[in-house]
């Protein structure tokens, strides 16, 4: 009998539908769309967008395309992904907070890094590291305990969550000193700079903006910060032929294969911040939306308790032995994936879907469409994660692109799986979750897929 079948699964019930936010009006100006996207990408797109192939328009002088076909997909992000760059908007708001990592990087550079960094993100590598998460997670635990019963912050409990696995699995040391810190610059930065601006979409990226100058002022403030997190990692040292301990000990002792070359100490510290923030906010938004799924379905929320308690009786949780909590969160990251939207600008002309395609025009290839997209899912906006329990059916490779697809696949995907399945069977099979209020918490596409505020919650020890 295997761990799914150890407990009386319920009987399927209505699926949930949890609250969307409006879609955008057929007819929008370039004025409107920037001042709605200045609130939330999200909100830009009509309801199109969920029904047809290709959406083509314009946007500030150059065509734009979205995307929501196989071929189309993956001819640009698979078999001509070269000539699609990020776009200067893009890069404008991403680079003060990553640098020139993995993220940002182009060409040789970013073959460089990837090759480099890939080593650090296996399986192996990344089963060294559980103990750091599990770890973190009994902490949190323990920590609501005390609070249990009494009106609790879930949002901000996960980024805590997330941002302690973080700092322990890249840098084997606790966050309670530097974590209030790193906090404070993710919330200064989303608030004050991560929204683009008119000119930030209408300048070329060499004219720096008002808002870039913010950037660099925030971005001098921000590297200093990261080489001092590395300076006291430095400090702690390392046992002389002793395995690496943490990501660090892995990015620093890790060579380009083909060329035996290491990182410099600015390129570690890009590939330290873009670990740590990419790593760390999703992960934290993607168990607060499950934490938010499972609380409008008691149902749901119990046949995964169930599953957390029969694994965690039998010794420590394994990714392996948990497929309807792995099943719930691969439903949450379908109905709110953390990165909502690939935005390119092509490099030279092309032809994509039929269409001819050039220089500096857009292609965007938004997950949250294709995950909610009319032809390509039943009931696509409820809430059924019985859709990646095995034996059903897998969805097409191009319909659901939680970490993208392609060369440019989010590297660090197998760790936030285990980080997030691991953590969401431990709370669930700790605590009962509750919403106290009724009002609906609807998503909004900054930089990430965050929720438009931060209801209170109510757990209970089971």
């Amino acid at each position: 009998m295997s761990i799914a079948e150890a407990y009386d699964p319920p009987v399927r019930h209505a699926a949930l539908v949890p609250p969307s936010p409006p879609r955008a009006p057929q007819t929008m100006t370039a004025l409107g769309r920037l001042a709605a996207m200045r609130k939330s990408a999200i909100g830009t797109w009509g309801q199109r967008a969920y029904e047809e192939d290709v959406i083509k328009g314009r946007f500030f002088g150059h065509a734009s395309f979205i995307l929501n076909t196989a071929d189309a997909i993956r001819h640009v992000l698979i078999d001509n992904y070269e000539n699609y760059t990020r776009t200067p908007a893009g890069i404008r708001v991403l680079r003060p907070m990553l640098g020139d990592g993995l993220l940002l990087a182009e060409g040789r550079a970013w073959k460089h890094q990837r090759r480099t960094l890939a080593p650090a993100f296996t399986p192996r590598a990344v089963g060294t590291l559980v103990p750091h998460m599990i770890s973190a997670t009994d902490e949190t635990i323990a920590e609501l305990d005390q609070r249990r019963d009494q009106p609790v912050d879930l949002r901000e409990a996960m980024q805590r969550m997330a941002l302690e696995i973080a700092g322990r699995t890249m840098f084997s040391f606790e966050m309670g000193l530097h974590g209030p810190a790193l906090r404070d610059f993710v919330i200064e930065y989303g608030a004050k700079l991560a929204r683009p601006h008119f000119l930030d979409l209408l300048l070329p990226l060499g004219w720096p903006t008002p808002q870039d100058v913010s950037r660099a002022f925030f971005r001098k403030r921000w590297t200093k910060f990261v080489a001092m997190l590395m300076a006291e990692r430095r400090a702690a040292g390392k046992t002389e032929g002793a395995p690496p301990r943490d990501l660090f000990d892995l990015m620093g002792a890790a060579r380009d294969p083909e060329t035996g070359e290491a990182f410099s100490d600015d390129q570690l510290g890009d590939q330290v911040a873009t670990m740590i923030l990419a790593g760390h906010e999703t992960t934290a938004t993607a168990l607060f939306w499950a934490l938010y799924l499972l609380a409008l379905d008691p149902q749901t929320q119990e046949e995964l308790a169930a599953e957390a308690r029969a694994v965690q009786a039998n010794g420590a949780p394994e990714i392996e032995r948990l497929p309807f909590t792995r099943a719930v969160l691969d439903e949450t990251l379908r109905l709110y994936p953390p990165a909502f939207l690939i935005a390119r600008a092509a490099a030279g002309p092309d032809t994509v879907a039929g269409m001819p395609v050039a220089a500096k025009d857009v292609i965007l290839v938004a997950p949250w469409l294709l995950h909610r997209h009319e032809k390509l899912w039943r009931e696509p906006n409820a809430f059924i994660p019985a859709r990646f329990l095995p034996g059903a059916p897998p969805p097409d490779r191009f319909a659901y692109l939680p970490f993208g697809v392609g060369p440019r696949i989010c590297i660090g995907a197998h760790f936030a799986l285990v980080e997030a399945t691991l953590a969401l069977a431990k709370l669930i099979g700790t605590f009962r979750v509750e919403l106290i209020d009724t009002e609906p918490v609807l998503p909004i596409g900054i930089v990430t897929t965050q929720p438009d505020r931060s209801p209170p919650f109510r757990i209970t020890r089971r």
